[in-house]
């Protein structure tokens, strides 16, 4: 057996080094006032529900005052709540709230760009070329004889050029949509303004950060800027090891991290962040130490096949990774940019995930009872697993991805940008269903910014409220269990049982408990033990297929 240990208190201070954490799409989660569009009251309103349900914290993805140009994510005022969604009243009862069930609070916050509304960005274009206004965002006369083409061959990650042209002939760059310049970090006022904003927040109760395209921030802008090629697209692994791509990942994102460290550190207990960071593993582990955000979300697991090794490759790395950087490992199998993995899963293995979106889910036609079942399989993989499970809302009601929006109900303004070659991600962001029936299943008294699909109501909290089968009582058992079970943070594979098998994975955890999960399609051998859980109903001495079980061991 091989051991990987890393630390275990879980105190106060250190509440989110094994945490539950649930995102909340605020405008998908529940509407309280009827017009259509969640808000902050409509989350308030069903905090009770997450404090039953078992997590330990919810992260709330941007509320914030928003042109809604890229879902929220295109911020107009960082220190404000959009009036669609409510107040700031209304956040401080939300907080307030959270903290009285014993939950915490984080938010996302958005450093890579604002939206083209916000008062900087307006100045900007109000302003000469070489202002002071300008010297915020990153500004660049063009090439070719009258400055007609973009700076560089850089790409937006939505399609097209990164790169819009103003009437005055200068161009603005963005790394996303035209509608979110990027800010220029360095640039003194952008770093005091963000410091500013982390206190705001902090002061008004937030326990934590998420933090949006953390690897983007820094970027070489010294003349000449330099092409790279273009490309539509990219992986972690087609970004350089040592940190020199003009845009992301550079090293000096970490002098901007640092400096925040020091004013999450002002707080008792000191706030927390996890970076959103899309880069190489190796290069990961910076942005989660004590002296930066203290942890970053590991997408190999998100990324990775249902197959052992695979699996079990991204849990060694990710573990030895956060055990370097001090911090934990995150895990996380869903959130509001990719496809439900209750979908994921019952595709066939190696399938053209965007083909399918754009069939409206119908090439291949989905087996979603295979994809639930292996999806549940993973889900209680996950939460046995040291580190922070991040849920995405929904997941624990099985939802499956909404492949069959029609075209005119898109709202990601990846669909229009990628030309129709991509559909987007707003079929996992359709509102939630809370109830059988009704105009919105519960949703609110109106209707809903994406159309919910029929029998909806059927997967909702009320349908599978007290069903013994239903994947939300499972993912209700798994987390007040998890609760009671967990100790420290070490994680033990046992390689060496008579019950081995190389598409089972099984490890130990301290205080005599065990997760083994049986990846494939033949019935495997059950380790003895007194049976504590199940992702699917286990009769007899055989794991069955595509299931997982935590035991207690007969020594423990």
């Amino acid at each position: 057996m091989t051991a990987q240990h890393l630390g275990s208190d879980r105190n106060t201070t250190d509440w989110w080094r094994q945490a539950v954490v649930y995102q909340v799409y605020p405008r998908s989660f529940a509407d309280a006032d009827g017009d259509g569009i969640g808000d902050l009251p409509g989350v308030t309103s069903r905090l009770p529900y997450l404090a039953g349900l078992g997590v330990d914290a919810v992260w709330l993805s941007p509320f914030y005052p928003s042109q809604l140009a890229d879902g929220g994510y295109d911020v107009d005022d960082y220190r404000d709540v959009d009036p669609r969604l409510g107040t700031l009243d209304d956040f401080d009862a939300m907080v307030a709230e959270a903290h009285r069930l014993g939950l915490k609070v984080m938010v996302d916050i958005v450093p890579n760009h604002s939206s083209d509304q916000h008062l900087w960005f307006q100045e900007a274009l109000r302003a000469e070329p070489g202002s002071a206004a300008r010297e915020r965002y990153v500004f660049r006369e063009g090439k070719g004889e009258r400055g007609e083409l973009p700076p560089t061959d850089w790409v937006s990650c939505f399609g097209g050029p990164a790169w819009t042209r103003l009437p005055d002939g200068w161009w603005y760059l963005h790394l996303f949509a035209p509608e979110q310049p990027d800010f220029n970090w360095d640039n003194p006022e952008v770093r005091a303004d963000f410091r500013h904003t982390l206190r705001f927040w902090s002061d008004r109760g937030v326990d934590g950060f998420r933090v949006d395209v953390a690897h983007g921030l820094a970027k070489d802008l010294a003349a000449p800027l330099r092409d790279i090629g273009t490309v539509e697209g990219y992986t972690p692994a087609d970004l350089p090891e040592d940190g020199s791509h003009p845009f992301w990942d550079r090293d000096e994102v970490h002098d901007i991290f640092r400096d925040w460290r020091k004013v999450f550190n002002e707080y008792d207990p000191p706030r927390v962040a996890v970076a959103e960071a899309w880069v190489r593993s190796s290069r990961r582990t910076a942005y989660a130490t004590p002296q930066e955000l203290g942890q970053a979300f590991n997408f190999d697991f998100l990324k990775a096949a249902l197959h052992a090794g695979e699996l079990r490759a991204a849990i060694d790395t990710a573990l030895a990774d956060a055990r370097a950087a001090g911090a934990t490992a995150t895990w996380v199998l869903s959130n509001h940019d990719v496809i439900r993995h209750a979908s994921r899963y019952g595709l066939p293995d190696g399938r053209d995930e965007e083909a399918w979106l754009l069939s409206d889910g119908q090439e291949p036609v989905l087996d979603r009872e295979f994809g639930l079942r292996r999806a549940l399989a993973a889900t209680l993989l996950m939460l046995a697993l040291p580190g922070s499970g991040y849920v995405y809302q929904g997941e624990e009601l099985g939802l499956p991805e909404v492949a069959g929006l029609s075209r005119d109900s898109l709202q990601d303004p990846v669909w229009t940008r990628s030309g129709g070659r991509l559909k987007g991600r707003d079929g996992c962001r359709v509102p939630l269903p809370w109830r059988r029936e009704g105009s919105s299943y519960g949703f609110g008294s109106g209707g809903t910014w994406l159309p919910q699909p029929a029998g909806w109501g059927e997967l909702s909290v009320e349908a599978q409220q007290g069903v013994a089968s239903a994947p939300l009582e499972l993912y209700r058992t798994a987390l007040a269990t998890r609760r009671r079970l967990l100790a420290d943070e070490a994680l033990e594979w046992a390689d060496d049982v008579p019950t081995a098998h190389p598409d089972v994975l099984h490890f130990c955890r301290s205080g005599g408990w065990e997760c083994v999960t049986n990846l494939s399609g033949e019935p495997r051998p059950l380790p003895p033990g007194e049976l504590l859980l199940a992702s699917a109903p286990v009769t007899g001495d055989a794991l069955p297929p595509w299931t997982t079980v935590w035991l207690r061991t007969a020594q423990a």
